[in-house]
């Protein structure tokens, strides 16, 4: 099978696409047929042996697919060979084949095609995560989402809307803030003026926000930590920007505030079970049409450079996808 093989951490430019031995499914796993597979930012960081997972060189990145069921593994009882699926990875997602853990392998919504029901799982799934287990977002609060028309950032807006809060979608061009209220932001904030400081006064009338959801890191975190309501809550979902911040925490004790770590990666492996039950909510959540994943660009695996590219150069607006060759969406 054709994969895209990490040889060295030197980013995409260490990325080789190349035939290797297609997997064979261990106990309790599967194998899949690859349809598409998900672009993440942590994809970069893992290529660059800086993300929170390390596989051992070489390896396969690519952390979510859609595809279909061709073989079981020993132990695996509960699904059919030929099924449509969505599966969070781990690694190895950028191939033609990969095995998963059952837990980790879902099936996909009927109504959506496979690059749809890709761009789903890992950003919704974390952005939901984030706002209903890690922050217990209520209706009528306002939520902050940085970094809001990415794939992240944007399935938290989508969600933070079908939650019942009031939804400020922060970016920095008016590009991505009109794809925003698009998406059902009811206010936007271009945290690349001087003044955004006087927005947040503004849309908030003085009060701050209920709930900070924060994929970006770096240089906006104090400010945002000051900006935050009483007894407010900030979700670390990760460091877009490159580095992660330092917070004077005098100002979590004067705000009685939260700062709260979100991995999505590792609650769905810890508590499956718990993940499983948040993922069948998405799903009805697609169902009712409360969500709708959007593809920001569509490669091909021979492209798969300019997918990470896209990603590396914040030019994403919802996901990237890249397809494999021959993607029918009947099969």
């Amino acid at each position: 099978m054709r994969a895209v093989v990490c040889r060295d951490l030197s980013g995409p430019a260490g990325l080789v696409l190349e035939e290797i031995a297609a997997p064979k499914p261990a106990q309790g796993e599967l194998l899949i047929d690859v349809r598409a597979s998900g672009i993440n930012f942590a994809d970069l960081l893992m290529i660059e042996g800086r993300y929170q997972a390390r596989p051992p060189l070489p390896f396969v990145p690519g952390i979510e697919v859609s595809g279909v069921v061709r073989e079981l593994g020993p132990g695996v009882l509960d699904i059919e060979p030929g099924t449509r699926v969505m599966a969070y990875t781990n690694a190895g997602g950028l191939a033609e084949q990969v095995a998963v853990p059952r837990t980790q392998v879902f099936p996909m919504p009927g109504e959506l095609d496979h690059t749809s029901a890709v761009a789903m799982l890992v950003s919704h799934g974390t952005a939901y995560h984030a706002l209903k287990d890690r922050v217990n977002l209520k209706p009528a609060e306002t939520l902050v989402v940085l970094g809001a028309a990415g794939g992240t950032g944007l399935a938290a807006v989508e969600l933070g809307r079908a939650m019942g809060a009031r939804v400020i979608a922060a970016a920095s061009t008016p590009e991505k803030l009109a794809l925003c209220r698009e998406y059902g932001a009811d206010a936007t904030l271009d945290y690349a003026q001087a003044d955004w400081r006087a927005q947040v006064r503004e849309l908030t009338g003085g009060r701050g926000f209920d709930v900070v959801f924060d994929p970006v890191g770096g240089r906006h975190t104090e400010t945002l930590v000051r900006c935050l309501a009483f007894g407010g809550r900030y979700a670390v979902v990760g460091f877009a920007e490159g580095s992660v911040p330092a917070v004077p925490l005098n100002l979590v004790l004067l705000k009685s505030a939260s700062l709260v770590g979100v991995f999505w990666g590792s609650f769905a492996e810890k508590f499956p079970a718990h993940n499983a039950r948040n993922t069948a909510e998405l799903v009805s959540l697609v169902s009712l049409g409360r969500i709708r994943p959007r593809i920001s660009g569509r490669y091909s695996i021979t492209a798969f450079r300019d997918a990470l590219q896209e990603v590396a150069e914040r030019r994403v607006k919802g996901k990237v996808v890249v397809e494999m060759d021959g993607y029918e969406e009947s099969a």
